[in-house]
């Protein structure tokens, strides 16, 4: 009988998957689909579906060169939110990034209100608080929207200001 201790996670699938076992590469893939699926929607919204695919496929062909498994899931979640923006991009609609991912939410009530300022914010100050919000550094943000740092960096500031202003404003 199986209990829940012996179902592999994919970390302890990890290192069969980067050796080439088949069986191990799709318990791993099936293990973090969820997780790429839950950041590509917040992302790519529509495109969601598409941006999980090419995500999987991107984790899948560059497995072999994840040198330390500690890093799994930073790695993947790099690897994901590059790939939702590159399907936006590639399907040429504006990115909304007005979701937040929903076990990161203290109050339902706040997740509507957060949602609701970032639908009054620009684009792109939307996604640079999208991807510092899934724990990207500047450069991370810069690589990932193909922009020199100090315009993501200018762009942080300036997003973090307008979000402020619009969830708490000034009293008249």
């Amino acid at each position: 009988m199986n209990t829940v201790s012996d179902i592999p996670t994919p970390l302890t699938l990890l290192p069969r998957a980067q050796q080439g076992d088949e069986q191990a590469m799709n318990g791993l893939l099936a293990g973090i689909a969820p997780y790429v699926a839950r950041i590509c929607r917040s992302i790519a919204q529509d495109d969601g579906a598409d941006a999980t695919q090419e995500a999987l496929l991107a984790i899948y062909r560059g497995l072999g060169t994840l040198r330390e498994p500690a890093a799994f899931y930073g790695w993947v979640r790099s690897v994901t939110v590059r790939e939702a923006v590159r399907t936006v991009k590639r399907a040429g609609t504006e990115t909304t990034y007005s979701q937040m991912d929903a076990e990161q939410r203290a109050n339902p009530l706040d997740a509507v209100h957060i949602s609701d300022v970032l639908d009054r914010l620009s684009d792109a100050h939307r996604q640079v608080l999208t991807l510092r919000a899934y724990g990207l550094n500047e450069e991370e943000m810069a690589e990932t929207l193909d922009l020199p740092v100090g315009t993501v960096r200018s762009r942080l500031h300036r997003a973090r200001r307008r979000f402020q202003e619009a969830w708490q404003p000034a009293a008249a």
